[in-house]
């Protein structure tokens, strides 16, 4: 299989593992793009395999949908992202993850007695938070680390 070649909508799901629902919802929210045969059926480029590896990977580091949309406006459109192009974007993924690993070492370390909660159910709750004062600040895990109350996208 050379570069060039052309992947049907099946041969991407087969080789991504992305199912074609998300295909096509990737594809409406501009994050990829494909061509069309003369009876409608969607063809794909074969670098749209790096670009679904991307996105996996940003996503599962927590990265939004306009996040990736971003990062992959920096790539070229219609070459295969060379090495170059990922470590350029990659480069701005590592504070993000940092910041995470920081704010996951703070859960674990405070895990065993309190989560942020703010929901008052452990002996501790009366220090940490008398009164219920994380209740004015918002609702969820209020204290916890920005990072880890990021409310997950839908996709």
């Amino acid at each position: 299989m050379n570069a060039t070649d052309v992947l049907s909508l099946g041969d991407v799901v087969r080789r991504s593992g992305f199912s074609a629902s998300a295909l096509r919802f990737y594809e409406r929210e501009g994050l990829l793009s494909a061509s069309r045969t003369s009876g409608g059926q969607r063809r794909y480029a074969r670098h749209v395999l790096r670009r679904l590896a991307f996105i996996r990977a940003a996503r599962n580091i927590g990265l939004s949908l306009e996040e990736i949309r971003e990062a992959l406006r920096s790539l070229p459109a219609e070459r295969t992202p060379t090495r170059a192009d990922w470590t350029s974007i990659s480069r701005a993924w590592r504070t993000r993850l940092d910041e995470q690993i920081e704010a996951l070492e703070k859960l674990r370390d405070g895990l065993d007695s309190c989560i942020g909660c703010g929901c008052l159910s452990l002996r501790r709750c009366h220090i940490s938070n008398p009164g219920d004062r994380a209740a004015s600040y918002g609702p969820g895990a209020v204290v916890l680390p920005a990072t880890l109350r990021r409310t997950p996208e839908r996709s």
